[in-house]
């Protein structure tokens, strides 16, 4: 999981987001592939809830890149985005007879990729 990035790349992990793997997923398949600055404005003005969070993700990948690999901002593109499962709360909620139903709350993870492009 823990590959070294390239020389022209860098990377940001972000941890317990919580929201499910698979709404998650939707939100970086819009930023996939897109040039950086264009992908934040997209997460500023994206109705999902989650896209706040990701957009701080996407913040720290650009400037890991600007400060620990002397990478030039403005030719950053999103190489990457997957998301990964994370741990589940379990929850229940009561039913009739007595009985209970299963919740789970789902958190998840998620890494950003950019590369510079030459």
């Amino acid at each position: 999981m823990s590959k070294a990035a390239k020389a022209n790349e860098a990377r940001a992990f972000g941890k317990y987001f919580r929201t499910s793997p698979q709404k998650l997923n939707l939100v970086a398949q819009t930023i996939r592939g897109k040039n950086a600055g264009r992908a934040m404005v997209d997460l500023e003005f994206s109705k999902r809830r989650i896209a706040g969070d990701v957009r701080k993700l996407l913040q720290s990948a650009i400037a890991n890149a600007e400060n620990n690999h002397g990478l030039d901002v403005d030719n950053l593109v999103v190489a990457e985005a997957y998301v990964g499962n994370q741990i589940k709360m379990k929850r229940f909620k009561a039913r009739a007879r007595g009985r209970g139903a299963r919740i789970e709350k789902k958190f998840s993870n998620m890494t950003i990729i950019v590369r510079e492009q030459a």
